[in-house]
């Protein structure tokens, strides 16, 4: 199973682990939103890290899983997955830290935009390469990673922010290097997770209850643009270039 989960004085680490690239397919990332709901009711838990192993903390979704599957399923399945597991990010009942370990695109955009607190590996790209793969979605999260302009120059483009540059705008915490990622995320959950527990959970209610954007709203509407895209025909063709090798690496360090 590639999403592990492990416990330990409070702190619930979800450790991603899909070689290659840690790209998610639609059972593992059901997976991932079904753990992270459930400490609505695992008092246990107090506070999660969301991080991964190897190669990338996440690529996006499993191109080729979705090619394999008939007519409009793939999509239709892949962003229902998605639009759960961002979901139960934000809606998660505790924090919610990302330790970003290496490049970061697509799908691994709306973990960590909806996260609570990053902490990103020294000179981590984060990217959104949605238009060449004829599809939309995650810029909701992406802005809240990235000034408006920004972040618009980055979805036209593609082109990637690495992690420092995230930090100089505040939404990324703390960069460190590779090899200290996970001490130092543990450090910080262990200090939240020694708070009382009722007062941190409420914290988190009331930061989403005065939320400017209606995340899960916002990202909806996105989703909508994908769907017509794959109408269209954009997206198979984007994607079976994908799978032929017909596209160059994106910048951000994932393998075509």
């Amino acid at each position: 199973m590639p999403i592990h989960e492990a416990i330990n004085d409070g702190i619930a680490t979800l450790t991603m682990d899909n070689p290659p690239v840690n790209a998610l397919n639609i059972g593992d990332t059901y997976r991932l939103a079904e753990l992270l709901d459930s400490y609505k009711t695992r008092e246990e838990v107090r506070v999660a890290i969301l991080t991964a192993e190897g190669r990338g903390f996440c690529a996006g979704v499993d191109i080729k899983e979705m090619q394999a599957m008939s007519g409009n399923e793939g999509i239709v399945k892949s962003n229902e997955s998605c639009y759960e597991v961002f979901r139960a990010v934000y809606e998660c009942a505790v924090p919610v830290i990302a330790a970003v370990n290496d490049f970061c695109l697509g799908t691994g955009i709306g973990l960590v935009g909806n996260s609570d607190v990053i902490l990103a590996a020294s000179g981590v790209g984060f990217g959104l390469p949605e238009v060449d793969n004829g599809a939309l979605g995650a810029a909701t999260h992406l802005c809240r990673l990235v000034p408006q302009h920004r972040a618009r120059q980055m979805l036209y483009t593609c082109e990637p922010a690495q992690a420092e540059e995230l930090a100089s705008y505040g939404s990324v915490w703390k960069v460190v290097p590779k090899d200290d990622l996970l001490t130092e995320a543990v450090a910080l959950a262990s200090e939240i997770a020694a708070k009382q527990p009722a007062v941190i959970r409420a914290a988190k209610r009331s930061l989403n209850g005065i939320d400017p954007v209606n995340v899960t709203r916002s990202y909806r509407f996105e989703q909508g643009f994908t769907f017509q895209l794959n109408l269209q025909g954009e997206g198979d063709a984007a994607r079976d270039a994908f799978l032929r090798g017909d596209r160059k690496a994106n910048k951000a360090g994932k393998e075509k």
